[in-house]
């Protein structure tokens, strides 16, 4: 299929490794011109090398702090025009919330609702004058069931799913959508993290941590980035244009609920 993007711009942030990689590359490949952002540059500029060669787009690599005013600016002006976002950041770290300062809320809400919506407020109007733009939310699956554990991230990040729910419904009568992908376990670097950290605790192997966590998974197994980065190109897609404030669970069936 044929997703009508080829030759647009996007701005894909977090895509040295891992999710936004997925989402970056699945894009190029359909024709997308890329601005990719992380913090070092050498995976960064190594990712960028790896996207145009396989696909033949632009790709410019920013390697910058993005939860900072500067590093937002230094990637939106490496692009002639935004118009696919894809907001993307680590997981603030996990723990009891009894033991979270101020500072950990403050930082977990900066990266994970404030940022994505500052890169939104400085996208969106000229996406509305052109008549398209797709913006696509990378949160977590603790949006539609909370984890106990990871307090500052199920917080954070549901701010930014309220925040999204109203601005889509008036954003999309200018072909210009706001949705949300909620990632369930996915083969990452920061689940293999995971994973040995619970393998450390239980006194097991990776290996076995591991094929306890995918047991629990209906699909038997986890996902996969390119398997990620293809549900994110089809909500950046021509076709997409009547989806909005939505939020796609894609996480092998883990959720057990009908709604």
């Amino acid at each position: 299929m044929d997703l009508g993007i080829a030759g647009k711009w996007a701005l894909v942030c977090g895509a040295s490794k891992g999710l936004g990689y997925g989402c970056a590359i699945s894009l190029a490949k359909e024709g997308v011109n890329l601005v990719i952002n992380a913090r070092s540059a050498g995976p960064l500029e190594e990712a960028a090398r790896r996207i145009a060669g396989e696909t033949g787009v632009e790709v410019r690599a920013v390697a910058c702090d993005i939860t900072t005013e500067a590093g937002r600016n230094e990637a939106l002006a490496a692009a002639p025009q935004v118009d696919i976002l894809v907001n993307n950041a680590g997981g603030p770290p996990p723990g009891d919330f009894r033991k979270f300062t101020r500072d950990d809320w403050i930082k977990a809400v900066d990266a994970n609702m404030l940022t994505p919506i500052e890169l939104i407020k400085a996208t969106v109007d000229p996406m509305i004058e052109r008549k398209f733009g797709r913006i696509v939310n990378i949160t977590s699956s603790a949006v539609k069931a909370p984890i106990d554990i990871l307090g500052l991230s199920n917080g954070a990040r549901s701010g930014l799913t309220g925040f999204v729910a109203g601005l889509a419904r008036k954003t999309v009568v200018h072909n210009v959508t706001i949705n949300n992908l909620l990632p369930g376990m996915f083969d990452t670097d920061r689940l293999r993290g995971t994973n040995q950290a619970a393998a450390t605790a239980a006194g097991i192997t990776l290996e076995e941590a591991a094929a306890r966590r995918m047991a629990s998974i209906p699909a038997g197994r986890f996902g996969t980035s390119w398997e990620f980065g293809q549900a994110c190109a089809y909500l950046c897609s021509a076709q997409a244009g009547y989806v909005t404030g939505q939020n796609f669970l894609i996480d092998g069936g883990n959720y057990p609920g009908t709604f």
